[in-house]
């Protein structure tokens, strides 16, 4: 009997970054069938040198498959996914849908691989800011338990999707032409801009993708106590997250011992030249597996030694959904 793969939203960004994941880490499979909605079936994408028709997604569109992965959107996971698991596939979704679901565990394979074995046919992908700041922060936590983390995200365009990278450029030329801006996608101009992120922001006055990287990182690190806020902010760059973080640990920690944690940490790449001023940037990281880190400093706001800060940068196509979800996948 082969393994038979599926993907649902092969023609959105992160659906095409899946394509050129899977090639590149040349995932075993026997059968391949790609899904999307109504209005994409009927196209072709090519893959391996082999030419695939996309098929209409509907709930018996899994039987005999033995790994979903999920692209399209949360109200396609949430009507689809548990179709897929009662046909007996095992779903990988890269929407919020189960996120916090206490049934559904949410995983970074560098973090809490372990949580996969509890699954009852789907396992969460968090979202693309929460895995590129758990990857080197996790190491940290276990060095010596962290107490409180403060991040600031620089978010690119390609964290809302293919038409938003196409906004950006487009935006670009208008603004380098002098001619008018008007935004179809993001709700504020992108080109020489930034703004707060695009979520719903609640009673808080913190925003969705802020409360993600809090609930989820306490979720994956099963530290309820954890202390995290977070400041998220949309940047004209194309692909890669960036971050700024602020740790406080339970102990003094040296940078020394960061930078050995680290340097040994899977997914973690470190660029911290402080004599060139060379660091972490999002067109460096972006198209790569790792995320970089660098500014590892003391915090000197913290005189007691319990706060180290550093800079982040990760491609949010690849290691923030794709990447993660197919790594997922092959622990399976």
């Amino acid at each position: 009997m082969g393994r038979h793969l599926a993907l649902v939203g092969a023609t959105g960004a992160v659906g095409q970054e899946f394509l050129r994941v899977l090639e590149q880490r040349n995932f075993p499979f026997d059968q391949f069938t790609l899904l999307a909605s109504k209005r994409s079936a009927g196209k072709t994408a090519t893959f391996k040198g082999q030419t695939y028709t996309i098929q209409e997604l509907t709930e018996e569109s899994f039987t005999g498959v033995d790994v979903a992965l999920f692209s399209a959107g949360g109200s396609i996971s949430r009507t689809y996914a548990p179709a897929a698991a009662r046909a007996g596939a095992v779903v990988v979704d890269n929407s919020s849908a189960f996120r916090m679901d206490p049934e559904t565990p949410l995983v970074v394979p560098e973090v809490n691989p372990q949580d996969i074995s509890r699954h009852k046919g789907i396992i969460a992908n968090p979202n693309c800011s929460t895995i590129i700041m758990v990857v080197p922060v996790w190491p940290l936590h276990r060095l010596c338990p962290i107490e409180r983390l403060v991040v600031s995200t620089y978010q690119a365009a390609s964290g809302a999707g293919y038409q938003a990278m196409l906004e950006l450029e487009e935006q670009t030329r208008e603004a380098l032409a002098g001619r008018p801006i008007t935004p179809k996608v993001l709700p504020h101009r992108m080109a020489f801009n930034l703004f707060s992120h695009n979520s719903a922001i609640n009673e808080t006055g913190y925003n969705e993708e802020e409360l993600k990287m809090v609930h989820e990182t306490r979720k994956m690190f099963h530290e309820e106590n954890i202390q995290i806020a977070a400041t998220c902010v949309r940047v004209p760059v194309l692909r890669a997250h960036s971050e700024s973080i602020n740790i406080r640990f339970s102990r003094p920690v040296t940078e020394q011992e960061v930078r050995e944690a680290l340097a040994s940490a899977p997914g973690v790449r470190i660029v911290d030249d402080r004599t060139a001023n060379y660091f972490p940037m999002p067109i460096e990281s972006s198209d790569g597996d790792d995320i970089f880190v660098g500014r590892i400093r003391q915090d000197i706001s913290q005189p007691d030694g319990h706060g180290i800060e550093m800079f982040i940068s990760g491609d949010q196509l690849r290691k923030g959904a794709a990447l993660n979800a197919v790594q997922i996948a092959e622990l399976l």
